[in-house]
């Protein structure tokens, strides 16, 4: 199964390279960025030790649609995607937060409300909620970003003024966008049958000091999604929700022992689960984008995306 897990192109004019969880970034010229979405799983902020096939097309492909679909919006850093899975844009300056917005009371979020906790970044939850339930108003619930191989830490509001993380005047504007977007994002997913139920979006300054929305948008790494037929019913009789996200990997490592804690071995995964989750991907790819998934030749995908970009960037 080929898939891509490292790179180590020097590509003209390159400035620096960053590898993330999931992207390889490299910075060319300090002008534009090529971000090559890797085929890695990245699951309790721990990379799993096999890449999934088609996974960074896949990410790539769903984010480069969604950004079109919202750019009227909300600017972004997007200027062409060269390769299935890469997406060139204009070197910013990120936000040292993620923007984590919340419709219902799922995940990360649920599993707090278990624990007794009515308080989430500083966002009271209300009372009398299950899990998977409608939050009255989608709330706000932003994250510090984490160093490789470090846990993103959720953080208030308040501590991310007092602490001068983001100034308050460019906060008011990273909210009003991620307002913007999960709203929209929300209507393009009940147009193709589906709820979105949280996602996070990541915002960064152009040279000239714009606020552009970069990274991924409404991908099923930075996003969950429900089902919309029997949601209601399923939630009436206390069942399981029917899921489009990433969740399915994080149950069957929780299942088998895993959640990247201190002294946890990550699970083996055999090619057989590797291939049923590739399968996942496409199958959340196609109900997200309402598009036939295309698969990209795959026999040396590094070649591929290296004559690409050369091509691009020439």
């Amino acid at each position: 199964m080929n898939t891509i897990i490292d790179t180590n192109f020097n590509f003209p004019n390159q400035k620096s390279f960053y590898k993330g969880k999931v992207r390889a970034v490299y910075n060319i010229n300090d002008e534009q960025l090529v971000m090559v979405a890797t085929d890695r799983l990245s699951a309790f902020d721990v990379v799993m030790p096999k890449g999934i096939p088609y996974k960074g097309q896949i990410l790539n492909q769903i984010a480069t649609k969604m950004m079109k679909e919202t750019e009227d919006l909300v600017p972004n850093w997007l200027v062409a995607t060269p390769d299935p899975n890469v997406a060139v844009g204009h070197l910013c300056e990120p936000f040292k937060v993620e923007m984590v917005i919340r419709g219902y009371m799922s995940g990360h979020a649920a599993r707090e409300y278990k624990a007794g906790k009515r308080m989430l970044c500083g966002v009271a939850m209300p009372e009398d909620m299950k899990e998977n339930d409608k939050f009255p108003e989608p709330i706000i619930t932003p994250a510090t970003k984490a160093e490789m191989g470090d846990h993103d830490e959720d953080i208030s509001r308040e501590d991310i003024l007092k602490k001068g993380i983001v100034p308050e005047e460019d906060y008011i504007v990273l909210e009003d966008y991620t307002k913007k977007l999960f709203q929209r994002g929300t209507e393009i997913a009940a147009a193709r049958g589906l709820i979105l139920v949280d996602t996070k979006y990541e915002f960064g300054k152009t040279k000239d000091g714009k606020i552009v929305l970069i990274d991924e948008i409404h991908t099923p790494d930075s996003s969950r999604y429900f089902y919309a037929e029997g949601y209601q019913e399923r939630q009436d009789k206390g069942e399981a929700q029917k899921q489009l996200s990433k969740e399915f990997v994080r149950q069957w490592l929780i299942a088998n022992d895993f959640q990247g804690l201190e002294g946890q071995t990550v699970p083996f995964m055999s090619d057989d689960y590797i291939e049923s989750v590739s399968e996942r991907y496409i199958e959340l790819y196609e109900n997200i984008t309402g598009d036939t998934f295309v698969k990209a030749d795959v026999s040396d995908i590094q070649a591929r995306i290296e004559k690409n970009v050369l091509d691009y960037l020439k």
